[in-house]
């Protein structure tokens, strides 16, 4: 990542009555082909093998905890009385948020023909769904007996003698974030098809062939099969746009509908889209930034798409820290000592710092962005989203624990400690997240092929008439 953009790269620049390009260079359909190709046909690189390595080790990690979870019970867990809410919702809530920006990208972007998007949303999409993946181990282990995790599927049991609570948002939560994933997964594969056929054809080896054969389902580049395939991407898309908003609303009303004081609020369902959105995109920057340079794809992810990015997170990052404002000025005008105190502790009681953390790395760092050259550095990008997807960890961690900590019983209150297999198992969920992203780079087209194509047909096409 260098400090400076090299001549050519940099399409930052505002032209009056011109777009700027999209796809940079002398580059030709060809060029596109290859270079996107070429990230799965060639050996890994060294920066790839040892992240890779790293990301594995600790995924191995991740199962042994798992492993020992199950053997020794929940108790090897923090969570303890009052905060029987603690570390494993948290790491819920914050890889639900993380999947969010992946089909923000994808769907609401294209159904708005923002170009810009072509370049960065298959990884976008395939991030949202490893993110899914790793909120949804949560769930199913903290149930303490993981062999019976079944339960926690909404159907009428006789065994338990009960029905499912259809008015509990814990219940609304299955069917939001399996219904998220299920179409997330769909539409990313949909985008998938005509590229994993053109890797399909240029295989040289019998078994790859045939695997990319097989994923790429028959796809010959017909006219019919690109009318079809751009019916269905298009009712995907439309299909998907509405989840974004839904999946983090229930999530947000898991605490909302509740009667815990710093829970109980109106403000959470914009409040917890608009952060989810935010640590989304910054995620998407933590990796594409890396992986554009690593990858050799500076040209088709350019300095125009980070920026574009950029301003996003400054938007969200300014709504997050509106909210954080507005909570406080409703618990002064509701007038309900309960809120007060909650307001008042998160900020001045035992768990400051991590109040503190949050404020700034949500609020002040992204302001940062308003100046051009943080936009346009890679470096600095990186490390602003660094602290970004820092902050809005601890802004789960600040929702949840503060919260429950001290709740209406003073003589329950408690301190609560993390034990070392809640921080392994954090850390081992960015091991899951980080190894499925490297494999998804080295097997699978990173870049929408056929989508930016199209982008630099119609960019040769403004040039013509120029």
């Amino acid at each position: 990542m260098s400090l400076a953009i090299p001549n050519g790269l940099n399409n930052t620049v505002e032209r009056p009555g011109e777009r700027a390009p999209l796809v940079l260079g002398d580059t030709t359909y060809h060029d596109i082909t290859e270079a996107v190709c070429q990230v799965a046909e060639r050996p890994p690189g060294r920066a790839w093998m040892i992240g890779f390595l790293v990301a594995f080790a600790l995924l191995n990690w991740l199962g042994i905890c798992i492993a020992y979870l199950i053997y020794m019970g929940v108790g090897v867990w923090g969570n303890q009385a009052p905060v029987f809410w603690g570390w494993p919702i948290v790491n819920f809530v914050f890889w639900v948020g993380i999947g969010h920006a992946g089909t923000l990208i994808s769907a609401i972007l294209f159904l708005f023909r923002q170009e810009w998007r072509t370049s960065i949303n298959r990884a976008a999409e395939a991030m949202t769904i490893f993110a899914v993946a790793c909120a949804g181990t949560f769930p199913g282990i903290h149930v303490g007996r993981a062999w019976l995790a079944f339960w926690l599927a909404p159907y009428p049991s006789l065994n338990l003698w009960m029905w499912p609570q259809f008015r509990s948002p814990l219940l609304w939560d299955v069917f939001a974030v399996s219904t998220y994933g299920t179409v997330s997964l769909l539409f990313w594969y949909m985008g998938m098809v005509p590229d994993l056929a053109t890797f399909r054809d240029r295989s040289k080896n019998k078994w790859r062939r045939m695997a990319y054969g097989l994923l790429a389902l028959g796809w010959t580049g017909s006219s019919r099969h690109w009318m079809r395939y751009e019916k269905a991407y298009a009712l995907l898309a439309a299909f998907a746009a509405p989840l974004v908003l839904s999946v983090h609303t229930i999530v947000s009303f898991d605490f909302a509908v509740s009667q815990v004081p710093g829970w109980h609020t109106t403000i959470f369902p914009p409040y917890f889209v608009a952060g989810a959105i935010f640590s989304g995109f910054a995620m998407v920057l933590t990796l594409m930034v890396p992986a554009r340079s690593m990858l050799g794809l500076e040209k088709l992810i350019t300095i125009r798409h980070l920026e574009n990015m950029c301003k996003i997170i400054l938007a969200t990052g300014s709504i997050v820290g509106l909210a954080y404002g507005t909570e406080f000025f409703i618990a002064w005008y509701g007038q309900v000592p309960e809120e007060q105190f909650a307001f008042l502790n998160r900020a001045l009681g035992p768990y400051w710092w991590a109040y503190l953390t949050m404020v700034s790395c949500n609020v002040l760092s992204p302001q940062l962005f308003w100046f051009k050259k943080c936009r346009t550095t890679p470096w600095i990008i990186v490390v602003i989203c660094i602290f970004v997807n820092i902050g809005m960890w601890f802004e789960r961690f600040v929702i949840v624990v503060t919260s429950l900590s001290r709740d209406y019983l003073p003589s329950a209150w408690s301190y609560f400690h993390p034990t070392w297999v809640d921080w392994s198992m954090l850390i081992g969920s960015f091991g899951l997240f980080f190894t499925l992203f490297l494999l998804f780079c080295k097997l699978m087209p990173v870049i929408n092929m056929a989508e930016t194509k199209s982008t630099l047909a119609k960019q040769l096409h403004m040039s013509h008439h120029e």
